[in-house]
Order: C-alpha cells, then structure tokens, then sequence
C-alpha cells in the first residue's frame, strides 16, 4: 500500500481592500451589463421568430 503523503494546507491571503473594489467593478460596470442586454436582447429574438412562426398576438383572423 502506497504511504499516504499529507499536504500542507495553503496560506490564502485575505484579499485586499484594492482588489475587492477593482473585482466589484468590474463586475458592475463591464460584466453585468454586458449579461443583462444579452439576456434582453435573447429574449426579444425569442418573441420575434415565434411571432415569425405563428403571427403576431390577437384574436385569429384579423
């Protein structure tokens, strides 16, 4: 049976203060945005081929 061989557990830094605010925004500014109008626009891609598809809402026949 092969020694099992203990690892050292690794020192994690606490991050600074810096890189907290430079990850939030880059987070709020860049990121998000980015993923909010991609969604959006998803969406209304989505509705416009289904309105391609089976027509627009309303009652049939108008």
């Amino acid at each position: 049976m092969p020694e099992l061989v203990q690892q050292q557990p690794t020192e994690n830094r606490p991050r600074s203060r810096r890189a907290e605010l430079i990850t939030f925004f880059v987070l709020a500014f860049g990121i998000w945005p980015i993923v909010a109008v991609g969604v959006v626009g998803g969406y209304g891609f989505l509705v416009w081929m289904l309105q391609i598809v089976f027509g627009p809402p309303g009652p049939p026949g108008h």
